[in-house]
């Protein structure tokens, strides 16, 4: 019998399928490869193979575990982040909101729930206006110490909000005002609607999400429980708004990011981004809301703010408005791209840290274009009726603008846009370096590039390669 020719020998730095021999044995490949003509059981050659066991390490999770060299990089950078974090929580911490005396105004009246027990029409016009009708609801008091009491609201025909028997209503209590008129009627009671459309909410999320899902709904929770417990408190209490949201924010990112997608290296790459565009968003904020001299008190409620807290700075609270209001869509764009990058080095192992950078950020741009799209519309149908207003009094779009009123919109809107738009870059440059130089050995630690430049290379594609067919041939 006739041997077997030899196969061809590749070239140097070249790519061997794995898993199929090549004659008796397995073809040659340099510094990752299998020796040629080895048994499938035969142990590691000189050249650096190993055996042809299946057994690969690579996890089949959102992200392939990262070497323990860069594990140690990751970690001396953020540790110290997320301690400075939680020495900023307990100095600031407000141990809860300073009380103050009911002004009577807006939001700050003592309220009761009522139902609405009885309605009917009446006439209540006045001197030529006789025929005008009316309509008198009589209001049940549920809660409180008047509770049991009724009295009569009057509801006038053309008002936009009227009372049927049944409704659940919402009523204020004015104690310094005649016995007869101390409670009426200052809104519907939509705590019900709110509570179901929240829980259907929370089951879509959960049934489409799965495990992660309810990750995320805990975050969802863990970030109000910062924002009403310390950012809120603390600006209340006098603290500067701007380190308050600051803190606040890292916190909620922290916690958020990794609850949701894990501990790994992507997900600190995500926050490292996350990091330095809310840093850019801080410092751009200030310095076009001190140029553009916007106070921040621009409505009745900012103004009963300041009325009742005149010593809070609201400028500042505007600023942390835009830090705290751009986090959320921040999230979404890193992690979006480093999961981008990551895929892209799972799919194509040979490509450098700028190809990756090139390939991701072509997938940034899709992502920009829709995202700010959405920012300006978002802050637009929220002023849509001021915006109805101008347009009702025929004002020019520039004097428009330029009052304070739309122009911290605008401000807002822009400086927020800018910080997403500079995190797509960012973020991927980042994470290209990052999973680039990864590269990790046997045993788990960073080969780095004392294994050589070209030999490094070699043996990263051949890894990733049979890393791949791996995954492939077992589904």
């Amino acid at each position: 019998m006739q041997p077997h020719p030899e196969p061809p020998r590749p070239p140097t730095g070249a790519h061997v399928p794995h898993g199929h021999p090549q004659g008796p044995g397995h073809g040659p490949s340099r510094g990752a490869g299998h020796r040629q003509g080895a048994p499938p059981d035969q142990g590691p050659g000189p050249g650096g193979g190993h055996s042809h066991a299946h057994g690969h390490s690579h996890a089949h999770g959102p992200a392939a575990p990262a070497s323990r060299r860069l594990r140690r990089i990751i970690t001396a950078v953020l540790v110290p982040f997320a301690a400075a974090v939680a020495v900023g929580l307990l100095v600031l911490w407000p141990g809860g909101a300073p009380g103050h005396e009911r002004s009577g105004v807006g939001f700050d009246r003592h309220t009761e729930q009522a139902t609405v027990t009885r309605v009917e029409k009446a006439s209540c016009g006045q001197g030529n206006q006789k025929d005008q009708q009316c309509t008198l609801a009589t209001v049940r008091i549920d809660t409180g110490k008047d509770q049991g009491k009724t009295f009569v609201e009057t509801v006038q025909r053309d008002q936009s909000r009227q009372l049927a028997e049944g409704d659940s209503v919402i009523v204020a209590y004015e104690p310094t005002a005649p016995k007869e008129l101390q409670y009426s009627v200052m809104d519907m009671n939509r705590k019900f609607p709110l509570t179901l459309l929240a829980g259907i909410f929370a089951v879509a999320v959960v049934v489409v999400g799965r495990l992660r899902g309810l990750m995320a709904l805990i975050a969802l929770a863990v970030s109000f429980m910062v924002l009403t417990l310390f950012i809120l408190p603390a600006i209340l209490q006098g603290s500067n708004p701007l380190l308050v949201a600051v803190v606040g924010s890292s916190a909620i990112m922290l916690i958020a990011l990794y609850l949701c997608h894990g501990l790994s290296a992507r997900t600190s790459v995500a926050v490292l981004g996350t990091l330095v565009s809310l840093l850019l968003i801080g410092v751009l904020g200030s310095v076009f809301i001190g140029w553009g001299d916007l106070t921040g008190n621009t409505d009745d409620n900012t103004g009963l703010i300041h009325g009742l807290y005149p010593q809070l700075d609201m400028s500042g609270l505007l600023l942390a408005g835009v830090i705290i209001g751009s986090l959320g869509v921040l999230d979404d764009v890193t992690v979006t791209q480093t999961s981008a990058v990551w895929e892209l080095h799972e799919a194509n192992p040979s490509l450098g840290p700028r190809g990756l950078y090139r390939a991701g950020l072509r997938i940034g741009r899709d992502h920009i274009a829709s995202v700010v799209n959405t920012l300006v519309l978002a802050y637009a149908g929220a002023a849509l009726p001021l915006l109805l207003l101008f347009s009702i009094a025929q004002s020019s779009v520039g004097s428009v603008a330029n009052s304070e009123l739309v122009a911290q919109e605008i401000v807002r809107t822009l400086i927020g846009s800018i910080g997403l738009v500079a995190s797509v870059p960012v973020t991927t440059a980042l994470a290209a370096l990052v999973v680039s130089a990864d590269r990790p050995g046997p045993d788990g630690s960073g080969a780095g590039p004392a294994a050589g430049r070209s030999g490094g290379r070699a043996a990263g594609r051949a890894s990733g390669g049979r890393g791949t067919r791996g995954r492939r041939r077992r589904r």
